[in-house]
């Protein structure tokens, strides 16, 4: 097994040697520095795709097709809180319209389902598990509806409003309030005008603490792909005039870089399923990717300034199975055993880090403070080796963390030079030294 060789943390207040440009854009709100922290958190797919083996349902299912035997939402509390995941956003209502909660406002429910009788309510169990195991609750709920009859009519935004308030009213708080995109309508299918002012407008009255994603934000946005990778270079910023969630968006190169002059603060979040799809399906049983490939991901999510959304959809039983969870608790190995530390705090304003003896390392953790907004435009990292060896590497932006790996070196000295950032002030930036697992390493 990996272990943990060598670990030693020095927080600098870094002066830049050269600035260009004086960059201007809005900062975090509290609400949004608080989802920075966050990090990494699960996503659960679950619903009639879930018995059925299909990734978007047509609506038509009848609701007793939904049927867990065996649902048991402490299990996946249990396993995200030992997965080191901070939260669960549930999927209470995909693309088929169906509601994992008794909805007043839809006959598609679980009210409608022989599960439990028509008493069953996922979102009250997960609601309630998640509070007793200390973890954030999400909702995810898709706008489009292929089963509501409503649906392609002004009276449908009626109905998504009063589902939202209905869930806000009864299973709160709701931490984070995810917005789907997609829209697989087709040219002669229904076309609903989504009023998304409103919908925005409804959750900042009942929930102002709430972060809301969707592709374009107004607190979170999409990062382009479903791979679960964040741009090299990721700005926090993004310039929403013009756009809209869905078919409306920006180009996905734009979502995953950011915009180096945006008016908006919009970090960016990576999804990612721990399978090749994102509903449960027996076949993919061995598909599970493996810690090391969630490591993989991780440093390209959450190590480019990202948050990571990991999807872990619970199977037929109402359960993640135990491959799912395996891959989990070996993907929190790997983080603990490369990252796990005491921090040393230090005042000191210089650039240089000298050590009291040369050091191994493979990994260097870059972190930004965001009180005032992102910052740090281009960096370098010079390293003084034994033997006066000397090698250099340069990168970009590095918001709320930056994780960068490179084959070992044993290295007696630091340089952190700041070759351009945003305003007038330097920022705060924090410098990590850590020796992770050899194979771990992408050359």
């Amino acid at each position: 097994m990996p272990t943990r060789i060598f670990l030693f943390v020095s927080f600098l207040s870094v002066h830049a040697i050269a600035q260009t440009g004086k960059l201007r854009g809005s900062a975090p709100t509290r609400q949004q520095l608080a989802w920075h922290e966050m990090e990494y958190y699960l996503f659960a797919h679950f619903g009639p795709n879930t018995f059925t083996d299909k990734e978007w349902g047509e609506g038509t299912e009848p609701e007793d097709v939904f049927n867990p035997t065996n649902l048991d939402c402490r299990q996946w509390c249990r396993i995200a809180k030992s997965a080191g995941a901070k939260g669960i956003i549930i999927t209470a209502k995909h693309h088929d319209g169906f509601c994992l909660w008794p909805s007043k406002y839809s006959t598609h429910t679980v009210r409608e389902s022989k599960w439990k009788n028509g008493k069953g309510d996922v979102l009250k169990e997960l609601s309630q598990a998640c509070k007793e195991y200390g973890l954030k609750f999400g909702v995810y709920i898709s706008p489009w509806d292929r089963n509501h009859p409503a649906y392609g009519s002004p009276e449908y935004n009626d109905v998504f409003v009063n589902m939202m308030k209905e869930i806000f009213a009864n299973y709160g708080p709701i931490w984070e309030l995810w917005w789907d995109g997609a829209n697989g309508e087709g040219p002669n299918g229904k076309k609903q005008v989504y009023d998304w002012d409103r919908f925005k407008k409804t959750i900042r009255a009942l929930s102002p603490t709430t972060v809301i994603f969707s592709d374009v934000g107004p607190d979170i946005r999409w990062c382009g792909n479903e791979k679960g990778i964040a741009g090299e270079t990721n700005w926090n910023y993004l310039d929403t005039a013009g756009f809209t969630p869905g078919a409306g968006a920006p180009p996905v190169d734009t979502l995953n870089q950011g915009n180096v002059r945006g008016k908006v603060w919009i970090p960016a979040e990576c999804d990612v399923s721990i399978r090749p799809g994102w509903f449960y399906h027996p076949e993919e049983d061995d598909k599970v990717k493996t810690p090391e490939q969630l490591f993989q991901i991780y440093l390209k999510s959450v190590g480019r300034g990202a948050n990571l959304l990991l999807n872990v959809p619970p199977d037929r039983r109402g359960k993640i199975s135990e491959k799912d969870s395996a891959a989990l608790v070996g993907f929190r190995r790997l983080r603990n055993q490369s990252f796990n530390s005491v921090f040393i705090e230090s005042n000191s304003d210089s650039i240089v880090i000298n050590f009291d003896k040369p050091i191994k390392t493979n990994c260097i953790v870059l972190r930004e403070s965001l009180n005032d907004g992102q910052k740090v435009a281009r960096f370098r990292v010079h390293f003084i080796e034994t033997g006066n060896n000397s090698g250099e590497i340069k990168g970009t932006t590095i918001g709320h963390k930056r994780i960068i790996t490179f084959p070992a070196r044993v290295v007696r000295r630091l340089y952190l030079v700041l070759d351009s950032y945003r305003g007038n002030v330097a920022p705060k930036v924090s410098v990590s030294e850590y020796l992770i697992r050899e194979n771990l390493v992408e050359r």
